[in-house]
């Protein structure tokens, strides 16, 4: 339960808030005045303070500076008499999230409350995502000094300074969200947010309020107003992956977003100008989806208006010793392992598989062999050949299936997800993990390859 400290010279008030917020769910302290309030933030943690505009001795805008300096990230909510908004007003300017009129409607100061608290803890999912994307872009396996590589990274730096919307396209596997993030963190937009949205994860029911947000009361289940990805992205970036999977009515949502800039929460009236770059994803042609009638032409054209062509690892096989050294190390560190060097035998498998999984299945594989062994030289490394036959270019296998890329991609993925669940015993969200897969596109994945 949340705490909130109040701050307020007036007893009775004290108590009424108190009681309110206490029924609401809430956990409460109070003091008398500023002093004492700056004493309690400074030895105890309070996720929200209400503080009286007017007190003895220090007034609620000296309350709220000091404050400020010690916990930041703490949302204030002032209480004021009606004539004296225009100071509340200010306030707000400053740093207070709100203010609320005296005498003021319990239910009201409820919502207000829970409003203040959604937003802090939105701003704080925010930053974690920013540093696990940091992270992410730190260590994330798009290392290569390939021809192919070096020609992604210089069109990266080409288009990133721009505004254009970028498709990037790629199997599985190849990095496309981290190049997404190389590029926006190469952009004016760098210190905005980075919002990555899987579209394939997402039922087709919540997509437009994901996307847009909603209005309380907007449908049964909208007790709030929620801000959407796109708002959420303002000034900065919005990600959609696998943008094959939405709906024709959800494309042409998508559609008139891009086209006026604006979007309208669902139940809302007015709409929202934003600034925000899109960068999308998908892991088949765009173009074929298009020619099959699965995608419109309209919106195609609207986020192709740069698009990079991200190589298979098998398609630069000159990169695998960099990338290697690179999965050991960060497994070491992760593992609490000592492996130095490789055995030749070793190098000569990692070189002749040809890695339908692409990084993330050689970084999954390098991770087990380095768990696996015992003292400084990996002499031993288990890769699955099962996936790996189906991309061999020169032992294509005549069993009169149709081999066409799209079946022989779905059976990789399925025998890929197979062999992860056998590994993990059965346990799902295990088997998920090992495939470096979020745990809802794990399930759809499931239900669409017809694994029970």
């Amino acid at each position: 339960m949340e705490k909130i400290l109040i701050i307020d010279d007036n007893e009775s008030v004290r108590y009424t808030l108190e009681s309110v917020l206490e029924e609401a769910g809430f956990i409460t302290s109070s003091v008398e005045d500023g002093f004492k309030a700056i004493e309690e933030v400074k030895s105890k943690s309070y996720d929200l303070i209400i503080c009286d505009m007017k007190l003895p001795k220090m007034d609620g805008m000296q309350i709220m500076e000091e404050i400020m300096k010690i916990s930041p990230e703490t949302p204030l909510i002032f209480l004021t008499a009606f004539g004296d908004i225009k100071n509340a007003v200010e306030a707000m300017r400053k740093g207070a999230f709100d203010y609320i009129t005296k005498p003021f409607d319990n239910e009201d100061m409820v919502i207000t409350i829970r409003k203040a608290l959604e937003l802090k803890y939105l701003h704080q999912e925010l930053q974690i995502l920013r540093k696990k994307s940091d992270e992410s872009y730190k260590g994330s396996g798009i290392i290569g000094s390939s021809p192919q590589m070096k020609e992604i990274f210089d069109q990266v730096k080409i288009v990133a300074p721009t505004n254009l919307t970028v498709l990037i396209q790629g199997e599985s596997g190849t990095g496309k969200e981290v190049i997404a993030n190389m590029i926006h963190r190469s952009s004016e937009r760098a210190q905005k947010p980075f919002v990555a949205v899987d579209c394939g994860a997402i039922p087709e029911s919540l997509i437009e309020s994901e996307l847009f947000g909603h209005e309380k009361g907007a449908f049964t289940d909208a007790k709030m107003q929620r801000e959407g990805k796109f708002e959420q992205a303002n000034g900065g970036t919005i990600f959609l992956d696998e943008i094959t999977n939405l709906t024709d009515p959800n494309q042409i949502k998508l559609l008139r977003a891009i086209q006026e800039r604006k979007i309208t929460r669902i139940g809302g009236k007015k709409p929202l100008t934003l600034d925000v770059r899109i960068l999308t994803a998908t892991n088949v042609r765009l173009a074929d989806a298009v020619n099959s009638g699965k995608f419109r032409a309209d919106l195609y054209y609207r986020l192709n208006e740069f698009h990079l062509d991200l190589p298979a690892l098998r398609e630069r096989t000159g990169d695998l010793p960099s990338l290697v050294n690179h999965f050991v190390t960060d497994a070491n560190q992760e593992l609490n392992k000592n492996v130095e060097t490789i055995s030749d035998e070793v190098m000569e498998k990692i070189s002749k598989h040809h890695w339908p999984g692409n990084v993330r299945e050689l970084r999954n594989t390098i991770r087990r062999a380095v768990l696996l062994t015992q003292g400084s030289v990996m002499e031993r490394i288990s890769i699955t050949d099962e996936v790996g036959n189906a991309y061999r270019k020169n032992e294509p296998e005549d069993t009169g299936d149709d081999q066409s890329l799209e079946n022989v991609t779905k059976k990789a993925e399925k025998d890929a997800i197979l062999k992860a669940i056998e590994e993990a015993e059965g346990n799902k969200s295990k088997a998920a993990k090992l495939l470096n897969m979020n745990e809802r596109t794990f399930y759809r994945k499931l239900k669409n390859l017809g694994i029970n």
